[in-house]
């Protein structure tokens, strides 16, 4: 059964005072429902999820109490990734005809606070101070730069493009453009890591729906195919955020499987894609996994962006949207806000930053900590 996404909906990205995450949640599925011309007493199944805004079944509450199967989910970062492949799994299974994913979020202000117990890890790794991912990133990517010969001017470079993307989104949070000098001179945090080279905990919420793609037409001209999506968990020998430990034997992190399972079942490779949205918590981020995704070889991305091969109109667009760095990071919402992206993009929807040239494929990828990944691949 092939899956099709026929409604998107989304709460504008920031800081919103007095609107709950689960208002967010519901504005985004209202969005969605009236983007597919349905109601909600059409939707047969539902996955979401959010990391502190409370449990997404609970939407049924303003929703309406229709008595569907609402399923709550949570894989850090990659919650909207995790929600979006259950509810492809839903309707590919032949289990319902329609189902919505969704994702939420309203963090506080400052960074992340996240529990070591929670991730398996006794207290004292979080009271030494080793739970705080500006660290990590900024240890990761020290090395990565130095291994492949890569300059840590192009950390800069990433973080521009990201909030001159964003500038031109209505959705986004930053919406004013920085140029390198002002990232690089920015108070560092996590070297070669400064302020602007990290997104923030933000507020936020995306809903999709999808259907059946031979029943797609009855609700959009432009429907959306899901090509593919794909889940995967990190290997021993990975390393990876919330890690007490560092494996003598090293191995690709869940990014590498996730991407290459993503292809594969999609039939095309990275060669075939014309937009991407890949995770970038950091600007580091979204450089290594240009190459974990397969868009590049390690060490070949400092070419590419110096060339603008990455901009929106570049050879391979990359966070089109602003990404996280622009758009900021509830995490419930972040992985579902790069598939509303692409389905704009490859309904040729998406105004000021519209890709040009009609693209025709696009692909995602989200990383949530401890360590795993989701991908998809999306054609019109």
């Amino acid at each position: 059964m092939d899956v099709s996404i026929v409604g998107i909906g989304m709460h504008p990205f920031g800081r919103h005072e007095g609107v709950s995450g689960l208002q967010m949640g519901a504005f985004a599925i209202r969005q969605a429902l009236s983007d597919a011309g349905i109601g909600w007493n059409d939707v047969q199944c539902a996955f979401g999820g959010s990391a502190s805004s409370g449990n997404a079944d609970t939407l049924v509450s303003t929703l309406g109490l229709t008595g569907l199967p609402f399923v709550n989910v949570y894989n850090g970062c990659a919650t909207g990734g995790s929600a979006l492949a259950m509810a492809d799994r839903a309707v590919r299974s032949g289990d319902c005809d329609i189902a919505i994913a969704v994702g939420f979020d309203k963090h506080e202000r400052g960074a992340f606070n996240a529990d070591p117990e929670a991730n398996g890890l006794g207290r004292w790794y979080g009271e030494t101070g080793l739970m705080l991912t500006t660290q990590f990133f900024g240890l990761k990517i020290q090395r990565y730069l130095h291994d492949f010969g890569l300059s840590s001017g192009i950390l800069a470079k990433v973080a521009a493009k990201a909030f001159r993307n964003g500038s031109l989104n209505p959705n986004a949070w930053r919406r004013s453009p920085l140029t390198e000098e002002q990232i690089l001179g920015a108070p560092m945090l996590s070297d070669p890591l400064t302020q602007f080279m990290f997104c923030n905990p933000g507020e936020g919420a995306v809903a999709l729906v999808l259907t059946r793609s031979d029943r797609a037409r009855q609700f959009t001209d432009r429907p959306v195919h899901v090509r593919a999506v794909s889940f995967k968990t990190r290997k021993f020998g990975s390393f990876e955020v919330f890690s007490p430990w560092l494996s003598p034997e090293r191995v690709a992190g869940p990014t590498v499987e996730a991407a290459a399972a993503a292809f594969e079942m999609a039939g095309i490779g990275p060669e075939d894609i014309d937009v991407a949205q890949l995770q970038d918590t950091e600007s580091g981020a979204e450089i290594m996994h240009m190459a974990e995704t397969g868009f590049c070889k390690d060490g070949d991305q400092e070419a590419l962006l110096r060339s603008g091969a990455t901009e929106i109109g570049g050879r391979l667009p990359i966070n089109t949207d602003g990404g996280c760095l622009a758009n900021g990071e509830p995490i419930g919402a972040s992985g579902l806000r790069q598939v509303y992206e692409n389905v704009l993009q490859l309904r040729g929807g998406a105004g000021d930053h519209q890709v040009p040239g009609e693209p025709k494929t696009a692909f995602t990828h989200v990383y949530g900590a401890p360590g795993l990944s989701a991908c998809t691949v999306l054609s019109r």
